[in-house]
């Protein structure tokens, strides 16, 4: 496939000129495919470990979150 470019107006630089034809060529391009389809995000709001407390981790006031529910 050739296709013709033609500056009608204008004093275009050759890195002008590239820039352009990158851009048409990009535009002509099939789309890419991804490789390999997305994982679907989890549903955690139905998970029922979401309900239990937190890991008690060590430091200010872990004393007091170690007897809340």
């Amino acid at each position: 496939m050739t296709a013709d470019l033609r500056i009608v107006r204008g004093n275009a630089t050759p890195e002008e000129i590239a820039a352009l034809v990158v851009v048409l060529a990009i535009r002509q391009s099939p789309p890419a495919v991804p490789e390999t389809p997305p994982t679907p995000r989890r549903q955690t709001w139905r998970n029922p470990a979401r309900g239990m407390r937190k890991p008690v981790s060590p430091g200010k006031s872990a004393w007091r979150m170690s007897a809340l529910p």
